[in-house]
This record gives structure tokens, C-alpha cells and sequence, in this order.
């Protein structure tokens, strides 16, 4: 399980995050309230089912809400310190690859199919570091052997159709480092990998935060990978946060009934079981949020509060909190 390097400085702070989707159904709240930091040189993993809000969060972290239909509605974003919902689209495109780098999780989309790996790996360096000619060439190799392509100086000439789906996610990988950036958010990067190629870019990625310094985050739906990659992590739902804290908290003291389940979902080898644990019944729909807690029609532990009002975030233990009314007590009984 990965052990905690953060407590650096601050280099992101996301407050009161709202980001909506206009559609014929109704007001889609696909980001509703999202507070999180991050620290220099951390790795905060985002886990949630699928539609929780994880990748527009990101989305809107680098302002690439597709609008219409999406709008950030509420909210800041502060990079060091600065509100990056405030600055212009020139400014904007300034910090996109040289202060906040995205690695998307199908290279072959991710990839423009008509140009070699020079020219896209170079691209961010042209715009971001102004280099031409020989110097360029040269830090495109450097790129490509930081990520580990073999023959860099010959393989740059390849073509996306040309590399694995392994070394196309390794390009991936050198474009979002190509310009040091300050943060790298890898949305489920390792989704279209098998799992002994997984492995390897999952320690090349640790490999390259040692060397840069860079803080990660980290985007999936497997608290296997979360185990092994983050520091810290932040559990979703239905567009909120539900739960966050160190990782060995949260694997050893969950506290929100939804990180419980998350959890056991997880196949345990030592275990004989003859059918895996699933979560009962889907979450809801994101246009026609129940009242309360948006858990709990799902929940075991649900009671009559829950479908009244959505519950506060109350602090489990230091630095871990959960969005539950079952904590309630424990949070006053600290407070007396």
C-alpha cells in the first residue's frame, strides 16, 4: 500500500466546485460541491463508479467543459494560490501542459494518427518552451527515453499505429511531462492495458513523480490501483465527495457506507467466496437527485434522517472526513 509523501506545499485547492449540464431532462448537477487539495509531490487518488462526476471534475479543472451543454457554475480553482476560473483563455492555455498536464486514458484518441511522435510530443514544447530545430529534436528524445521507448532517436519517427498500446500510453506519458508541469491528472490511464503492462506504467509513473517532483491525480474506478499509487483519496458520488482521507485510513477505517462498498467489491485472494460482492441497485440519475442523501437508496445502514437532508462532512479522525449522519455522534462526542 503506498504511504504518504504529501504535507508539501499546496500547489491546488479546489472550493465549492459546481459544474452543470443543461439538457432536455434537466439541470444535470455533474460536479456539486467538490472541496480538495493537493500538496507538491502528492498522489490524491479520485474513486467512484462510473458517472459520479470524476473526469468532469477534471474536465473542469482544466476548463475543457464542453459548452453548450456544460457550465462551471460555482466555485474555485486556485493553482498556487491563483483562481485559474478568473484568468482569460490565453492565460488558460498557458497553464494547460505547462503548469497542469492531462494524460487521457485511450492513447489511440489521445493521438493524432496523421503525425509521428516527434511532432506531438514536440508540440507542447514548441508552445510552452519555444524550442526549434536540433534543440527540439533533442528533448524529444530525452522525452521518449524519461518514458522508457526504446531506440527514442529512431522511434520518434512512428506513427500511433506503429507502437503498442503500452508504448502508445508511454508517449502519452512523455507529452504531459514533456513541459515539468506542476500537476499531472492521469483520468484512468491504465483502463485499455493488460494487467502485467499496467503494472510497469503504473511504476513509471512513480518512477517519474521521484524525479520531477509532480503532483498526481490520479482518476479511477479500482481501489486496487488506489492501494498502490496514492497518498491520499477522495471518494465520489452523485457528484459530491462523500469521503477523504490518507489511504491507509480509509482502507482500514472507511466510513462512509459507500467506500465500504467500494471496498468490498475488491476480490480478496485469500478468500474463498462463491459469487463477489456488488453494490445493490444504481446510483441516481444526476437530473432528479433524491432528497437527502443521494446514497441512500442504496445503503444498509439507512435510516429516516437520510432521506431528509443531505448529510454535513464530519471529521472521523484527523484528516479523514465523511459526508454520513452515522458519524454524527462521534464527531460531538470529540466536540465535548
Amino acid at each position: 500500500m503506498a504511504t504518504s509523501n504529501g504535507g508539501g506545499d499546496v500547489v491546488l485547492e479546489v472550493k465549492g466546485l459546481r459544474t452543470y449540464f443543461v439538457t432536455k431532462w434537466g439541470v444535470v448537477k455533474a460536479v456539486d460541491g467538490v472541496d480538495f487539495n493537493l500538496h507538491r509531490g502528492e498522489t490524491l487518488g479520485i474513486v467512484g463508479e462510473s458517472g459520479c462526476g470524476k473526469s468532469v471534475t477534471m474536465l473542469s479543472i482544466m476548463r475543457l467543459v464542453p459548452s453548450p451543454p456544460g457550465h462551471i457554475v460555482g466555485g474555485e480553482i486556485l493553482l498556487e494560490g491563483e483562481d485559474i476560473l478568473q484568468i482569460d483563455g490565453s492565460e488558460m492555455q498557458r497553464v494547460r501542459g505547462g503548469q497542469i498536464a492531462l494524460l487521457l486514458q485511450d492513447p489511440m484518441t489521445a493521438l493524432n494518427p496523421v503525425f509521428d511522435m516527434e511532432d506531438q510530443v514536440g508540440e507542447a514544447l514548441r508552445i510552452h518552451k519555444k524550442l526549434t530545430g536540433r534543440a527540439l529534436r533533442d528533448q524529444v528524445v530525452e522525452m521518449l527515453r524519461r518514458v522508457r521507448i526504446p531506440a527514442p532517436d529512431v522511434r520518434m519517427k512512428d506513427y500511433p499505429h506503429q507502437l503498442s498500446g503500452g508504448m502508445r500510453q508511454r508517449v502519452v506519458g512523455a507529452i504531459g511531462i514533456s513541459c515539468d508541469p506542476l500537476i499531472l491528472i492521469a483520468d484512468e490511464p491504465t483502463t485499455s492495458l493488460d494487467a502485467t503492462i499496467q503494472a510497469q506504467y503504473l511504476r513509471l509513473l512513480k518512477d517519474l513523480q521521484q524525479e520531477t517532483g509532480v503532483a498526481i491525480i490520479f482518476i479511477t474506478h479500482d481501489f486496487g490501483i488506489v492501494a498502490h499509487m496514492c497518498d491520499r483519496v477522495a471518494v465520489m458520488y452523485a457528484g459530491r465527495i462523500v469521503e477523504q482521507g490518507d489511504v491507509r485510513q480509509i482502507f482500514n477505517n472507511p466510513s462512509h457506507p459507500y467506500t465500504e462498498a467500494l471496498i468490498n467489491s475488491v476480490p480478496k485472494m485469500e478468500e474463498k467466496m462463491e459469487r463477489l460482492y456488488s453494490i445493490p441497485g444504481q446510483p441516481p440519475a444526476l437530473w432528479d437527485l433524491p432528497k437527502g442523501c443521494s446514497f441512500a437508496p442504496r445503503c444498509p445502514y439507512v435510516h429516516d434522517r437520510c432521506h431528509e437532508a443531505y448529510p454535513e462532512v464530519f471529521e472521523v479522525q484527523d484528516g479523514q472526513t465523511a459526508a454520513c449522519w452515522l458519524r454524527e455522534p462521534q464527531a460531538a462526542a470529540r466536540s465535548v
